[in-house]
């Protein structure tokens, strides 16, 4: 999804709604069944990956473990 699709998402919604990132994956390889994990958006990145453009990281997951990424990721990039 591009940045722009994004905004245009959301800008048709409520500006006081929560954004979670939800990751949908199977149970198992032999199972229509799925799990869903919700998590609040903690954080942005924009790493420098040399693919097709620019990417940016929504970020989410325990608050502790969203701080500590984000200060390993700015901590790469000064070196």
């Amino acid at each position: 999804m591009r940045v722009r699709e994004l905004i245009d998402i959301l800008k048709d919604q409520d500006p006081d709604a929560e954004v979670e990132l939800s990751i949908v994956e199977p149970v198992d390889d032999n199972s229509d069944d799925i799990s869903v994990d919700r998590y609040p958006i903690g954080g942005v990145y924009a790493p420098d990956i040399d693919d097709d453009g620019p990417v940016l990281w929504l970020i989410g997951g325990d608050d502790d473990d969203v701080d500590e990424l984000l200060d390993a990721l700015e901590d790469d990039q000064e070196a």
